[in-house]
């Protein structure tokens, strides 16, 4: 299967977690949108969902299914996301869509996580893939030199020769060359920095299921 068909395969297998008459927490990324192009099969079933970007907020609206503000739902009963790297302990790397801040807030209201990706996220020890942090820009010389004492490498992401703005007015580094052996500590600890928004670790918002789409089909780790 090539990687889009594996996307597609796992999306779809995330429809088994929800629940009728609910609202559904929806992260960001191409295999959340292809959950979201399989949850427009449900529509009528649920009540809507609770977005973390303003890019599946727009695709959720287009296939006519309700968006809600997070203020107007106390509690979720799922939140379905993809991950730029999952471990076998279910903390994840994310952040890859420059969501990561609205993410861990929907991921923290809801009582499952259910992860959506492909065999190739899955990994022994996080820190392959770039670490996205979303920095206030004013503290960016500083956070940079922070991580360069850790061994790491922290770079500003760009768009179109320009730094990236996220959907919340503010910056993400992206910081290769860690190996993230320790992410509840890791997490805590970065969250501290002043000047950092939020660190792409999602350990104390971890994953409760993965949904790992393979060739052989869709397998399922509970943490």
């Amino acid at each position: 299967m090539t990687q889009d068909e594996l996307k597609t395969l796992v999306g779809q297998a995330a429809l088994a977690y929800v629940q009728p008459n609910t609202i559904v927490g929806v992260g960001t990324g191409s295999t959340v949108n292809k959950f979201i192009d399989a949850l427009a099969s449900m529509k009528t079933q649920i009540k809507g969902a609770v977005s973390s970007s303003e890019a599946s907020t727009a695709r959720l609206k287009a296939l006519g299914i309700p968006v809600f503000d997070s203020n107007e739902v106390p509690e979720l009963a799922v939140y379905i996301d993809g991950a730029d790297e999952i471990d076998h302990h279910g903390y994840m790397v994310k952040g890859g869509g420059a969501a990561l801040t609205r993410e861990k807030i929907v991921a923290a209201q809801s009582k499952q996580f259910v992860c959506i990706v492909d065999e190739s996220k899955w990994v022994p020890v996080l820190g392959h893939f770039p670490l996205p942090v979303e920095i206030i820009p004013m503290a960016t010389q500083r956070i940079q030199a922070a991580f360069s004492q850790m061994g790491g490498h922290a770079a500003v992401r760009l768009r179109d020769g320009q730094p990236l703005v996220t959907d919340n007015g503010q910056h993400i580094l992206d910081v290769t060359g860690l190996q993230i052996s320790d992410p509840m500590a890791f997490e805590s600890a970065v969250n501290q920095w002043p000047g950092v928004v939020t660190v792409g670790v999602f350990a104390h918002q971890k994953a409760t299921t993965c949904l790992l789409a393979t060739a052989e089909g869709v397998k399922t780790m509970t943490f």
